[in-house]
């Protein structure tokens, strides 16, 4: 941290198949919220020297943005001396996509493993996008107050579980994820909203979020999908959480002054 009350945040937003602009100024709106955050922005782990320069938190807004092996020891490290690591959507998938011409089909390989244990997760795949239920299964934390079980249009991601994992919304989905290699004829409640804790520090998972512009497809063919999906971000719970979440990445589990900002 620099000076009595800075907080320097260190915000990556970037990857395939989403509408990376959105998210990354719908975030950066956010963070202004809070008077006390300067922040460096980047499309991938270039620059995550910063946290071991005294970078105090981590966001993280991406869709197969892979660090190499030195970056994610740099992560690791983060958060075993104390970082707060938030991070969204696709932050802890790999994704292998078949050419074009080819069918269809993505492959999820174990290529950050070292990342995707101190996240808790990496993503395996997700149904069609559909609505689908959230429950709510830590209904006494205090980023889940008011917060009651509701449904949103959203990719429900189907991941592999690296326990202990502290869960607090998760959503219930039996069936396969079509087009995707694995995540094939699979039953559970599968976390949305979950902490890992590793030596001092915490990752914070929220696999909600998903966004598309008309031309975030083109690698898979389309070059003009001809609309805007940002549904999942109409959802008036979605946004109450990722504000609220902005606020624990910025003060910690200050939850009184991170309502206060939220609010």
């Amino acid at each position: 941290m620099s000076g009595a009350d800075r907080v320097d945040v260190l915000l990556v937003a970037g990857g395939r198949w989403h509408d990376i602009d959105y998210a990354r100024a719908e975030l950066l709106t956010l963070l202004t919220k809070h008077d006390v955050v300067r922040t460096t922005v980047d499309e991938d782990y270039e620059r995550v020297g910063l946290l071991a320069e005294g970078t105090d938190v981590l966001i993280t807004w991406t869709c197969d943005v892979r660090p190499t092996p030195e970056q994610s020891k740099e992560l690791v490290e983060f958060v075993r001396r104390g970082g707060r690591w938030l991070a969204l959507h696709g932050s802890n998938s790999a994704i292998d996509a078949s050419r074009i011409g080819q069918p269809r089909l993505f492959r999820t390989p174990r290529a950050i493993d070292d990342v995707t244990e101190v996240l808790g997760s990496q993503f395996l795949g997700h149904p069609p996008i559909a609505p689908f239920r959230v429950e709510v299964t830590a209904p006494q934390h205090p980023l889940l107050a008011g917060i009651a079980p509701f449904t949103i249009t959203d990719e429900l991601y189907v991941s592999e579980l690296h326990e202990p994992i502290e869960t607090l919304l998760a959503a219930p989905f039996t069936g396969s994820c079509r087009g995707f290699e694995e995540g094939q004829d699979v039953s559970g409640d599968w976390p949305v909203l979950h902490f890992k804790r590793t030596d001092a520090g915490t990752a914070c998972v929220f696999t909600l979020g998903h966004c598309r512009g008309r031309f975030d497809l083109q690698d898979q063919g389309i070059d003009d999908l001809g609309v805007v999906d940002r549904v999942a971000w109409e959802s008036a719970e979605y946004r109450l959480l990722l504000d609220r979440l902005v606020g624990w990445a910025v003060h910690g589990d200050d939850w009184q002054r991170c309502e206060q900002v939220a609010s």
